[in-house]
């Protein structure tokens, strides 16, 4: 089987802007060579080449997500993708947390400021709120990352837009794959997959089951993941697909945050504060039951009309225990016992001409998105060092229903230049019905977003090799529920809070150097107003936020992918963010003006080198180095920088039918003892989670064909 091979290698700004115009020296070389990568994208909501979208694009396909991974987190395979920075793949409670651009650094737990889909299906609430616990990894065939504001198409999306595509079953011979891992911190992960077409029947099933100790005391994790796709092609112009997915993780443990203890350089990991006992003593940590349900029917109608249905239901059962709540003395509710009953549903549709106007090729679309989250929250009092539930602190329901309409035009204005159009208007209600009166109010309210975002991208493409374009567009970004916390009381909600918005400014420049390899550069300047910032905690230990005035961030991508040899692939990866409040003065009068947005590295690199050998073996090596990273809006500390290496090995051999993978991985493999994720602007300095030592895992597929 032929296996893409890459290594991704940054670290000094001169060093990929030079490979960059080497590219574009041999570009008139390559102009006519068939790409690697003549990828097909649906980063602008249609079928487009990936060198010809006016917008910064990550790619990364099915080997590179699946082939030798240890599947824990998204970030094994993303984080090849400059622009990215993602911590916490250790901390499943409080899930992976990705940013782009900077927009996602400040989330507590979850993925917010960027948009989530799988299949078509947004695996992001209409509050702005995505999780990564039910997407299936072993089955995912591709990710496409729109880096930058995405709201002229995707609605409240401030950072960006991740896609993710299931695998479908080969046409060609029906498969049934069984793989198992083990490894360090009792780690063991075993998956069932089958796959196949019969008649105009497509179908993918894949199960797996994950069960993990972890590295540090009281971060032990568990799951059961199904995830279903049958694509039915009704005729040669039309076909329907139906997802399934469902999650069952019993058990999700929050080790809780660390002090600073020691020197001012380091972090003590071996003796937890007495705020980390608390999690271990209010037994913190997660469980949730989901289901999901999704059905999309494409149509076309000769080569210029193109019809996309969509529609989903989401179903989720979320408890969680936090680290606070009744330590002795009067019982006062406080919190610390969530429970959360969701259930989501949405839709929409697409329309897309493709034809002539004034004589030039021009493509129009046009989409409507519907959606609806409606949250049964209750909250009761943690007792430490008990197993009983106490008073209830918070009764409310939180609906959510938002939609938008979107028109995009790209229009050919010669062979190489092509101008985009696009605008959505967007409104998100928020409803809360408060039903805990033992405070002695009602603090039921409800408040409206709504919002016009327009977008302009010029695309320059000399040829295959040399694509220029630049970007103009706006993007808002509404409070989650939880963000909506009131700070004064545990019900009801915040009125003061704004929705964020921003303004980005875009250059790059991407094509393809070789048959087999290729490259990209972007340059952007983003204006923020209003951005959300934790700002303490109410009376009933909720988090609440604040808008932050202003903030403004510069920044630099870029990455090469290289094949100097045949089975031998290298990549480029390096970004800069110079991200830092502009205009914020807290509650308190404190200026922050001039600080840097905490969560975020100012440099980061990533490097992967492998091996294919014709014989089957493969070795991959890869290295990230990241920056140090504040931990507070007043920058008063900070994770020291990192860097961190890792290996896979492997040997994929045929006998007859049946194809045999075996693996080994080493994490960390010069033992680093680092910071792995920051929580920002934590309550009690609580900031720092420290990442594995040196781990092994290792493990065995067969596929039967």
């Amino acid at each position: 089987m032929l296996r893409k091979i890459t290594l991704n290698v940054s670290g000094l700004l001169p060093v990929p802007l030079a490979l960059l115009l080497a590219g574009a020296a041999v570009s008139a070389e390559a102009q006519d060579a068939d790409l690697l990568g003549d990828i097909t994208v649906q980063a602008t909501r249609v079928d487009k080449s990936l060198y010809k979208v006016p917008a910064a694009v990550g790619y990364v396909d099915k080997d590179d997500i699946q082939f030798g991974r240890q599947q824990l987190g998204l970030d094994e395979s993303l984080v090849k993708v400059p622009g990215l920075f993602m911590q916490n793949r250790y901390n499943f409670a409080q899930d992976l947390r990705i940013s782009i651009r900077g927009f996602g650094s400040r989330s507590s737990f979850g993925i917010r400021g960027i948009k989530l889909y799988v299949d078509g299906i947004p695996a992001t609430l209409p509050d702005g709120q995505g999780g990564v616990d039910s997407i299936d990894i072993g089955s995912l065939d591709r990710i496409e990352v729109v880096r930058g504001p995405a709201s002229s198409l995707y609605g409240t999306a401030s950072g960006g837009v991740i896609n993710m595509y299931t695998e479908d079953g080969p046409e060609d011979q029906p498969f049934i794959e069984a793989r198992t891992s083990f490894g360090s911190y009792n780690f063991r992960k075993h998956q069932l997959k089958a796959g196949g077409q019969a008649d105009r029947l497509n179908y993918l099933v894949n199960l797996s089951r994950l069960e993990l100790d972890g590295y540090r005391d009281h971060s032990e994790t568990e799951n059961v993941l199904l995830n279903t796709k049958f694509r039915y092609d009704i005729d040669q112009s039309s076909d329907v697909t139906l997802t399934f997915n469902a999650v069952d993780s019993p058990e999700a443990d929050d080790p809780g945050g660390l002090r600073r203890t020691g020197n001012a350089f380091n972090v003590d990991l071996s003796t937890p504060s007495a705020a980390q006992r608390n999690n271990l003593r209010f037994d913190a940590g997660e469980s949730v039951k989901q289901q999901q349900l999704g059905l999309l029917y494409n149509k076309s109608i000769g080569a210029q009309h193109q019809f996309t249905l969509r529609n989903y239901y989401v179903f989720r059962d979320f408890d969680a225990k936090l680290p606070f709540g009744y330590f002795g003395g009067p019982l006062v509710p406080s919190g610390g016992i969530v429970d959360l009953q969701r259930f989501f549903v949405g839709g929409g549709g697409q329309y897309s001409y493709t034809g002539a106007l004034s004589g030039m090729k021009n493509r129009f679309s046009v989409g409507l998105d519907i959606d609806n989250q409606m949250d049964e929250r209750v909250n009761y009092t943690n007792i430490i060092d008990s197993n009983v539930i106490g008073p209830k602190s918070l009764d409310q329901d939180e609906d959510v229903f938002s939609w938008g309409l979107y028109m995009q035009n790209e229009l050919a204005l010669s062979d190489s230049l092509e101008l985009t159009l696009g605008a959505r208007y967007d409104e998100v209600e928020f409803d809360f019905s408060d039903r805990y009166f033992v405070d002695g109010s009602d603090d039921s309210g409800n408040i409206t977003f709504s919002e016009i975002s327009p977008r302009v991208g010029l695309l320059w493409s000399l040829n295959n090799a040399l694509n220029v374009y630049g970007n103009l567009g706006t993007s808002f970004e509404t409070p989650s529920s939880r963000e909506f916390a009131n700070p004064t009381a545990a019900g009801g909600f915040n009125p003061a809070l704004k929705a964020q918005t921003a303004v980005n400014y875009e250059l790059g420049i991407k094509g393809a150097l070789t048959p087999r390899s290729d490259y990209e550069l972007a340059l952007f300047r983003i204006e923020t107003d209003n951005e959300l910032i934790l700002a303490g905690q109410n009376p009933a230990g909720s988090d609440y936020y604040t808008n932050a005035g202003e903030t403004l961030r510069h920044g630099l991508e870029a990455s090469v992918n290289l094949q100097p040899m045949p089975g031998v692939n290298l990549s480029l990866a390096y970004t800069y963010s110079d991200f830092e409040f502009s205009r914020f003065t807290d509650g308190s009068g404190t200026s922050f003006k001039g600080n840097r947005i905490p969560g975020i590295p100012e440099h980061t690199a990533f490097a992967e080198l492998a091996y294919y050998a014709p014989s089957g073996f493969y070795a991959i090596w890869d290295t990230q180095y990241v920056d140090k990273v504040f931990v507070d809006n007043a920058n008063s500390d900070s994770a020291s920088s990192y860097g961190v290496s890792n290996l896979r090995l492997g040997y994929s051999r045929y006998y007859g039918e049946t194809e045999v993978t075996t693996f080994l991985g080493i994490n960390n493999i010069f033992d680093k003892q680092y910071i792995g994720s920051v929580r920002v602007n934590e309550a009690n300095s609580r900031y720092f989670e420290p990442a594995p030592e040196r781990n092994l895992f290792a493990g065995i597929a067969v596929r039967f064909n």
